[in-house]
């Protein structure tokens, strides 16, 4: 993403900004305003405040650059939206969050709501379980 997206859903071109853009683009990841923070400093921009992240973030949703979530540790975590849809899964030990896609269960979510007599607009589905690295501890 460029300034020119930012020019384009009406945000000013900071530093700031700029950063945080680069740092949930190159990360390809489900990250909360703390990691981010934290990512901020370590590279340099210590004079980014938490506070300020957070007030980056919300413009970022709010001009639909990014997606909020906010899975069962009450925790929110942001990535950067993008046109493909996907569903989520969230270990609940260690917090790991992986992105799934899978076209069955799409089209019986569709048929669900057709059935109960609903335009389908949208989804959110997270599943929630032990992910395999955390169950292996468990068997030691």
């Amino acid at each position: 993403m460029d300034e020119e997206i930012l020019r384009q859903r009406g945000l000013k071109v900071t530093e700031a900004r700029m950063k945080i853009l680069e740092i949930l683009s190159d990360q390809h990841a489900h990250l909360s305003a703390d990691q981010i923070a934290s990512m901020l400093e370590k590279s340099g921009f210590s004079s980014v405040s938490l506070a300020t992240v957070y007030r980056v973030l919300t413009q970022f949703h709010e001009a639909g650059l990014i997606h909020k979530h906010q899975f069962e540790d009450g925790a929110s975590v942001y990535e950067l939206a993008d046109d493909d849809h996907h569903d989520h899964i969230v270990c609940e030990r260690c917090g790991k969050i992986e992105e799934f896609f899978d076209a069955k269960i799409e089209k019986s979510q569709e048929r669900v709501a057709r059935e109960l007599g609903y335009a389908l607009k949208g989804h959110t589905m997270v599943l929630y379980g032990i992910c395999s690295l955390c169950a292996g501890k468990e068997d030691r």
